[in-house]
C-alpha cells in the first residue's frame, strides 16, 4: 500500500499512511502542519496515535529549526535485536523460566539501576571524557527502564531463536529533554510567539539554545544505543552460561540497534533539513530495522526501500489503539493471562496496560507500509521481560 490520504487545508501537506487516525492525532497532526518552518510535508505512519509533545508514527522536516518537545523526554529510545543459531528444539522445560530469571538478573528494570557502573559503562565513558556523566547515569548503562520497555527471546519462520529489546536514554535523556523542552516554551512566552500547543516551542538555527540542544540529543542518542549494546551483551552472556552447562556453544549473527524517537540531520528533496522521527525508524533503501508488535504478537525484521515520500522513514511499531488508563479500566488479568497464552511473561495487574489488545494490528501497521519496508523475519515471542 502507500499514502492513504492527504491533509491539504493545514499549512504543509500532511501524507498519511492508513485510514486510521484518532481525532486528537490528527489535531496534532495539523498543529505541527501549520508551523512556518515545516518542510515540504510531515509524513505520517501507519502506527500513528496520539502522543506528548508530538503525534507519535510522525516524521517531521524542518528547515532551521527544532523542536525538543517533538523529540520527547525517551531520546533516542529505539530497538535492538541479534539472531542466535539455537532454535526451540534446543529449549526443554524450565528453559525459559531460567533465561528470564538470569536476564533480570543481569539487567536491571524499572526503576532499578546497577549497584555500580558496569566495565562497559565505563570504557564508553572514558571514550566520552569531554562529557559530564553523573554516576546515576553510568549506573543506568544497560538497564531497561520501565513502561513499554522489554526484553523477548523469540523464534522466526525458520525456528531461528533470537534477542530483541526495547529501551532508550533513561534518566539522563528525560533530564536533558525537560531542560531543554522548558527553556524552549519561556523563549515562546518571552517574544509573546502564538502557538497552538506550547508543546511547539521551538529553537532557531544560530542560537546558542539551538547549539546546545543539537549537541545534547546527539549525545543522549548515542547514550541510548550504548544503553542497547550492553543490555544485549549482558543477555549474551546469559544465554552463553546457561547452554555452556550442556555443551552447547552459541553463535550470535551481528545486532540491529536503530533509534525510533531522534532527530537526525539529512538531505531530502534538494536540501538539507533537520528530521525529528517521533516513532519512526529510518529506512533507506538497505536499512534495516525492527518493528515489534506487543507482548503477545508478532514483530517483524525489516528492510528500507528508500521512500523519499516518507523521508525514508517507516513505522516504529504496532502503535497504541487505547491510553494506558483506559487499557487498565477495559482489562484483567484473566484477559492478560489468554492473551499471552504460551509466553514466559510476567502476568500481573502492573502490566495489564501493555495487554496485546491495547495496541493495533501489526499485521495491517506492516501491510499499510509495504512501499515503505519489505519483511525479512517474522518473530513470535516465547518470553518477554517488562520494566
Amino acid at each position: 500500500m502507500s499514502i492513504q490520504r492527504v491533509i491539504t487545508d493545514a499549512g504543509a501537506p500532511v501524507k498519511i499512511w492508513t485510514t486510521d487516525v484518532e481525532e486528537e492525532a490528527e489535531k496534532q497532526l495539523r498543529n505541527i502542519a501549520g508551523l512556518p518552518f515545516i518542510f515540504h510535508h510531515v509524513a505520517v505512519m501507519p502506527d500513528v496515535h496520539f502522543g506528548k509533545g508530538a503525534t507519535v508514527g510522525s516524521v517531521i522536516a524542518t528547515r532551521d529549526a527544532v523542536i525538543p518537545a517533538a523529540v520527547g523526554v525517551d531520546i533516542g529510545c529505539g530497538m535492538a535485536a541479534v539472531q542466535t543459531d539455537l532454535t526451540s528444539n534446543d529449549f526443554g522445560e524450565g528453559d525459559a523460566a531460567a533465561l528470564r530469571k538470569s536476564i533480570e538478573r543481569g539487567v536491571p528494570v524499572g526503576f532499578n539501576s546497577h549497584k555500580r557502573p558496569s566495565d562497559g559503562a565505563l570504557e564508553w565513558a572514558k571514550e566520552h571524557s569531554d562529557s559530564r556523566l553523573s554516576e546515576k547515569a553510568l549506573c543506568q548503562l544497560g538497564t531497561l527502564g520501565g513502561g513499554n520497555h522489554f526484553i523477548e527471546l523469540c523464534t522466526d519462520e525458520h525456528d531461528r531463536v533470537w534477542i530483541m529489546l526495547h529501551s532508550g536514554s533513561r534518566n539522563l535523556g528525560k533530564t536533558l529533554a525537560e531542560s531543554h523542552i522548558n527553556r524552549a516554551k519561556k523563549i515562546a512566552e518571552q517574544h509573546f510567539t502564538q502557538l497552538a500547543d506550547r508543546d511547539l516551542a521551538h529553537f532557531s538555527r544560530g542560537t546558542p539554545e539551538f547549539d546546545a540542544y543539537r549537541r545534547d540529543v546527539l549525545f543522549a542518542q548515542d547514550y541510548a544505543f550504548e544503553n542497547r549494546k550492553l543490555m544485549l551483551d549482558e543477555i549474551v552472556r546469559s544465554m552463553r552460561h546457561h547452554f555452556a552447562k550442556r555443551g552447547r556453544d552459541v553463535v550470535f549473527d551481528e545486532p540491529i540497534n536503530c533509534h525510533h524517537n531522534y532527530l537526525a540531520f539529512e538531505h531530502h528533496f534538494g536540501e538539507d533539513v533537520i528530521v525529528t522521527r517521533k516513532g519512526a525508524i529510518r529506512a533507506r533503501e538497505g536499512d534495516r530495522g525492527i518493528i515489534p508488535g506487543s507482548m503477545g504478537t508478532r514483530s517483524y525484521i525489516v528492510r528500507g526501500l528508500g521512500n523519499e515520500e516518507s523521508f525514508t522513514s517507516s513505522s516504529h511499531g504496532a502503535g497504541r489503539r487505547m491510553s494506558r488508563t483506559k487499557a487498565r479500566k477495559t482489562f484483567t488479568v484473566d484477559d492478560l493471562k489468554k492473551q499471552t497464552a504460551g509466553v514466559e511473561c510476567r502476568k500481573d495487574e502492573a502490566v495489564i496496560d501493555e495487554i496485546p489488545a491495547a495496541y493495533k494490528d501489526i499485521d495491517q501497521v506492516i501491510e499499510s507500509q509495504s512501499d515503505l519496508v519489505a519483511v525479512e523475519h517474522t518473530l513470535k515471542q516465547f518470553l518477554c521481560v517488562k520494566g
